[in-house]
């Protein structure tokens, strides 16, 4: 899977920051809560509409 599957950039959301397709969930906001210590699950718990390629593709957008 690559990132690009699961990540739009578009000027329309959130000013063209990079987004999980589907949502307007920032890249930076779920790279930020893992930084902060949350967990794969305390995300997907916080966030239904997430899965874990999501999270993942996330990582690898960021490397």
């Amino acid at each position: 899977m690559s990132w690009q599957e699961r990540i739009v950039i578009d000027p329309e959301i959130l000013v063209g920051k990079p987004v999980i397709k589907g949502t307007r969930l920032a890249v930076e906001f779920i790279i930020e809560l893992l930084a902060q210590g949350w967990s794969e699950a305390d995300i997907l718990r916080n966030y239904p509409g997430l899965t874990q390629e999501d999270i993942k593709a996330c990582l690898s957008y960021a490397s």
